[in-house]
């Protein structure tokens, strides 16, 4: 590697540490729970996906350990070779019931389910249309394929529509519209409902990615179509927030399109299979789920509450009902220095800043789950207080 290329490359890094956007990693020394410790100290975790606080669930890590000895550490295999256990199948078969698909098709992580869905499913005389503050592995994933893309305002049903007949007037044979059932910067819900409406209209297929609404939004958890009273003809989600916080993907959806993705898609014939402590730990956390009425309670309990004592103290926040509680910054290095004085006051939160959105959006996005206490929610509303008031954020 050339020394031109080297210092390029450190350019580059000094620019990014210079506009205060450099991304600093903080190692974890206990489990991910509710309060976490950093090294010796002890903090209040308010930025996991750990929507039901399940990721240290005794039952889980029993499933984990109990699939070991006898189903081994790892396949070292991708699925179609030699990489497919009982307790795949088993996994995909439960997912697919909970989700009421016909069946489910694993990855490594969602990122490689919403890269591997489109490329097999869609042909340039198709069509897809997606949500302008889509995630990134939906965006990756459409520029993989060879449809035509179109792209339409956040939630806005007139701009879809105009899309919609935009895709028809030029010919789609078939239509896809790709949305997050949750936005994650922004904890906004998707018009599911009124989605749904235009794609019967149009004659379109209705994508979902669930990631942050399996296991806690709608009835028993199912997500964001449950929750709107509607069915959805493709959904993505993850093991890796709500069910457990490991690591996995899924697709659930129509068997013909799953037995064609088990053929197809890239990220599943070329990657390892999961690990069968993963996969019996996700049968386990499906069964917590369903029976997690009053997980869900809490964790919409603990929302209303936090929300309600940022707003007493004047923090700008995003409207919204979903544990996802973004507070609006602007600027990067107000988020960098908000996140680091939290931290020094026991609560652990990251900035979040542009590339991950946009510039001048920075913000701390706060997130609910379960296991937070009243006790912890007090602590970390007096921090926010005195640190909020140090920066100027707030008086």
């Amino acid at each position: 590697m050339t020394q031109a290329y080297l210092s390029h490359i450190s350019a580059t890094l000094d620019q990014i540490a210079t506009d205060g956007m450099m991304k600093k990693e903080r190692a974890i020394t206990s489990p991910q729970a509710g309060q976490i410790a950093v090294g010796a100290k002890s903090v209040i975790n308010l930025c996991a996906n750990n929507y039901l606080g399940l990721a240290d669930h005794p039952d889980l890590i029993s499933a984990a350990k109990d699939a070991m000895e006898p189903r081994g550490f790892g396949m070292a295999s991708v699925r179609f070779i030699c990489g497919t256990q009982d307790l795949h199948r088993q996994l995909e078969a439960r997912l697919a019931q909970f989700l009421q698909m016909d069946d489910a098709i694993l990855f490594a992580a969602c990122f490689d389910a919403n890269g591997g869905l489109f490329e097999p499913l869609l042909g340039p005389e198709d069509a897809v249309i997606s949500d302008a503050l889509n995630h990134a592995s939906i965006i990756d994933g459409i520029r993989l394929c060879k449809a035509r893309r179109y792209r339409y305002a956040n939630s806005d049903m007139t701009d879809l529509e105009g899309q919609l007949q935009l895709a028809r007037d030029e010919g789609a044979r078939f239509i896809m519209i790709a949305t997050d059932g949750v936005f994650s910067m922004d904890g906004y819900l998707a018009k599911l409902s009124d989605i749904k409406a235009l794609a019967e209209k149009y004659d379109a297929l209705l994508m979902v990615d669930d990631c942050h609404a399996t296991g806690f939004m709608g009835p028993q958890g199912r997500g964001t179509p449950a929750h709107a009273g509607v069915s959805a003809d493709i959904l993505t989600g993850t093991l890796g927030k709500a069910l457990g916080g490991a690591i996995g993907g899924y697709i659930a959806g129509p068997q013909p399109v799953i037995d064609l993705l088990r053929q197809r898609a890239r990220p599943y014939l070329f990657s390892n299979s999961l690990p069968p402590s993963i996969v019996a730990a996700g049968i386990k956390a499906l069964d917590l789920v369903e029976a997690g009425d009053d997980l869900r309670a809490q964790l919409f309990e603990n929302t209303t509450y936090w929300r309600n004592g940022l707003e007493a103290l004047n923090f700008d926040l995003l409207p919204g009902a979903h544990p996802i509680v973004p507070i609006m910054l602007g600027e990067a290095q107000v988020a960098q220095d908000m996140a680091a004085q939290l931290f020094d006051q026991g609560v652990f939160v990251s900035g979040f800043f542009y590339p991950v959105v946009p510039r001048g959006q920075a913000r701390i996005r706060t997130q609910m789950n379960a296991a937070l206490t009243r006790d912890d929610l007090d602590k970390a509303l007096e921090a926010f207080a005195v640190v909020g008031r140090r920066l100027g954020v707030i008086k």
